[in-house]
């Protein structure tokens, strides 16, 4: 295998456990951890995109470094934001779970 496959292979696999964590749990916090795998999963997919290998030397394109650079920065607030909002929904409700506050209507 060339270094493409084995990184497509590793975002494919970090996309699929992000997935899988999303839909299958009801815990609002491991929630968010497969949102950040996915987030992962697709950084490396852009970052794999900008690889070029020359000479055999490998080197990153740097329109796909600040993609992902910029990508990981918002990933990062949007996981800050998200576990503040679970620790208000702990503080208020008493769980994490997601089918009790889906019960809990205006």
């Amino acid at each position: 295998m060339i270094l493409h496959e084995l990184y497509f292979a590793a975002s494919l696999i970090l996309i699929v456990v992000g997935l899988y964590a999303i839909m299958s749990k009801r815990n609002i916090v491991r929630i968010v951890i497969g949102l950040e795998l996915l987030t992962l999963g697709v950084n490396l997919t852009i970052a794999t995109m900008g690889l070029r290998i020359i000479n055999g030397s490998s080197s990153v394109d740097a329109l796909a470094q600040s993609m992902v650079a910029i990508s990981m920065a918002i990933g990062a607030a949007i996981a800050a934001l998200a576990l503040s909002l679970a620790i208000n929904i702990y503080r208020h409700y008493g769980t994490f779970d997601v089918r009790k506050l889906r019960r809990l209507r205006w």
